[in-house]
């Protein structure tokens, strides 16, 4: 858990942090009294229901019950995870964020990483300018009448900040040069090209139209780029870099959130071109990926900041098996409340033919209709299949229950489990079995989710299942429950958090145990900001708003005595375990050494049940 943000940290930042400024910066305020009031900008209203409070430093909605400090007030405006608010509030009074168990070297080499980002992003934004100032010489007449042919505005242009590479070797170069930046550095974030036989470089992009890439903060970290002539590739990105990472970054993310009002959704299209049109007509809230596949990390970008994500594909083969990929990835993140639908075009066309054929209104019915996760996931399995056939009723089965696996437990999982067992006629049970336990149903499955098998073992290893001999399952939470209110019951556990059971409040309350120690965190708000937008993190604020019965005085009396029953539980169970380890060692043919198989005779003779 090294690397964490001190609390002494965060009480300083919020105790030089203004509220009223802070808010007033992204919403109009008015002073009411000793107040401020505002239409709240997380729900819809027509009376202000928003107050900010300058003495407690803190704001409050009464219409919809928003409420907190400034680190969450940025957190849910600006959708950030925790992290990024507080080295948000940060950046804004100057001040560098500390980790907690950093030693001086480590904390020197974080100061140089975050100059050197800081100096390849003002390498980046000098590229921005340049390419900027180029689209306005003479020599961009091909790069304008393609910008108008696509219909683009300037507003539109200077909105993504479009530009112009011009056809030349080392224009970039030699403007780069000027500003004292070294070629290497160029080399390293891939302004230029280097050919590594002779040692000669040159301008990355040429004879483009060039879209740069920014992070969430707004900061430049590569381009994109539209040949204009017959050269190849048709499109070039840059490539990895120390800010740049394709599975990690979209294309038009920062724009969606700056220039668009709150979106209730995020679009995901193919590339640049499609997310710069589909603004332009009025469509703000399209991303890109930058040549990968959607990732888990992209997925999580995208969810923190909106509860449902389209995915938009051609209606071709390529297109078909991007949406079964997008849907392998998108299951695991499939929390309740959240929303995934997957939108395919007719073939030939593409988010930018189709919205200049039929503009903004017919192109958003498309998206009002696409197809719902679970209507995509159950017609992709039966895709071939005759369902009245008992065997290709099996492989339907085995192909959803592949994918209900992946699934995070919740409402979504128990509702695709009834509709399969409607369709399929299989009892509950059956279902359960398979899908919890090592049901063999997995025929099939590669058809609807490639590599869901080899990939399931590794998703379901981090959050351990409850199993079938833990006792008091309700034991862990009980204890989560008292810690989540007084963090300083951390202080009564054993130093060790092997005591905690295996089951989901088990696992949940080692993660903030080990939290809690190594920040010294006291606030229950700031273990749910670290937790925000998870399903852990609706468990917390579920006991967050619930108060315990018992008296303070009395909950480290009470987490003790329920440590203590767990760990004579362990006790108990432990030979039962190790016993059941090593037969199923056994029976999968390994070879158990002298010692083992010793051991293994003397648990069966200590646990053979009397006849």
């Amino acid at each position: 858990m090294a690397g964490l943000i001190p609390q002494h940290f965060i009480d300083d930042l919020l105790a030089r942090t203004d509220i009223v400024e802070l808010v007033g910066s992204r919403i109009q305020l008015k002073k009411a009294g000793r107040n401020h009031s505002a239409l709240c900008p997380f729900h819809q209203e027509k009376t202000p229901s928003f107050s900010v409070n300058a003495d407690r430093q803190f704001y409050h909605c009464f219409g919809c019950g928003a409420s907190g400090n400034a680190l969450r007030f940025v957190m849910e405006f600006d959708r950030l995870t925790f992290p990024e608010a507080v080295e948000t509030l940060a950046g804004r009074l100057g001040m560098e964020v500390p980790r907690e168990n950093e030693t001086p070297a480590q904390r020197e080499r974080s100061r140089e990483q975050s100059q050197r980002r800081e100096e390849a992003v003002n390498l980046l934004e000098l590229g921005v300018r340049f390419y900027r100032s180029q689209l306005a010489t003479p020599a961009a007449q091909s790069a304008r009448d393609y910008l108008q042919r696509r219909g683009l505005s300037d507003d539109i242009c200077e909105r993504f900040a479009i530009g112009f590479a011009p056809d030349s070797w080392d224009a970039l170069k030699r403007h780069l040069g000027e500003h004292g930046v070294d070629e290497s550095v160029q080399v390293e974030y891939g302004m230029l090209v280097e050919k590594e036989e002779s040692g000669r470089r040159w301008d990355r992009f040429r004879n483009r139209v060039v879209f740069p890439i920014r992070d969430w903060k707004g900061r430049a970290i590569g381009f994109g780029g539209r040949v204009l002539g017959d050269d190849k590739p048709k499109y070039l990105n840059s490539p990895e870099s120390p800010v740049f990472h394709k599975g990690r970054e979209l294309y038009g993310l920062y724009e969606a959130r700056q220039f668009g009002s709150r979106p209730e959704r995020l679009l995901i299209v193919e590339g640049y071109m499609d997310v710069v049109a589909l603004a332009q007509f009025g469509v703000d809230y399209a991303v890109a990926t930058l040549g990968t596949a959607t990732t888990e990390d992209h997925l999580g970008r995208l969810f923190r900041l909106v509860d449902e994500v389209v995915f938009c594909f051609d209606g071709d083969n390529a297109g078909r098996q991007a949406a079964r990929r997008a849907l392998e990835t998108t299951l695991p993140q499939m929390i309740d409340g959240r929303r995934a639908r997957f939108l395919f075009l007719p073939e030939g066309e593409d988010p930018d033919t189709l919205v200049r054929h039929e503009g903004r209104e017919g192109f958003e019915q498309r998206i009002t209709r696409a197809r719902s996760l679970s209507e995509y996931l159950f017609d992709q399995a039966g895709e071939g299949r005759d369902l009245r056939r008992i065997e290709d009723r099996e492989r339907f089965a085995s192909a959803v229950v592949t994918a209900i696996r992946r699934l995070p437990e919740g409402m979504l999982k128990s509702l695709l489990m009834r509709e399969l067992q409607e369709r399929t006629g299989l009892e509950h049970a059956t279902l359960e079995e398979l899908v919890v336990g090592n049901g063999t149903a997995v025929v099939a499955a590669k058809e609807v989710l490639p590599g869901a098998e080899t990939r399931h073992a590794s998703a379901t290893t981090s959050r351990p299942r409850a199993s079938s001999a833990a006792l008091t399952p309700n034991m862990s939470g009980r204890i989560l429950h008292l810690i989540v209110h007084s963090p300083g019951l951390v202080e009564a556990l054993p130093a060790s958090e092997q005591w905690c059971p295996e089951d989901d409040d088990g696992w949940l309350l080692a993660e903030v145990v080990k939290l809690i120690r190594a920040g010294g965190y006291r606030s229950p708000q700031v273990l749910l900001a670290h937790f925000h937008g998870s399903s852990e993190g609706n468990r917390l604020r579920a006991l967050v708003q619930r108060q315990p019965l018992m008296p303070a005085e009395a909950r480290r009396r009470e987490v003790e005595a329920l440590v203590a029953h767990l760990q004579q539980q362990q006790e108990r169970q432990s030979p039962g375990r190790e016993l059941e380890a090593l037969q199923a060692r056994e029976r999968s043919g390994e070879r158990l050494s002298r010692e083992e198989a010793t051991r293994l005779w003397q648990l069966i003779c200590e646990l053979r049940p009397e006849r």
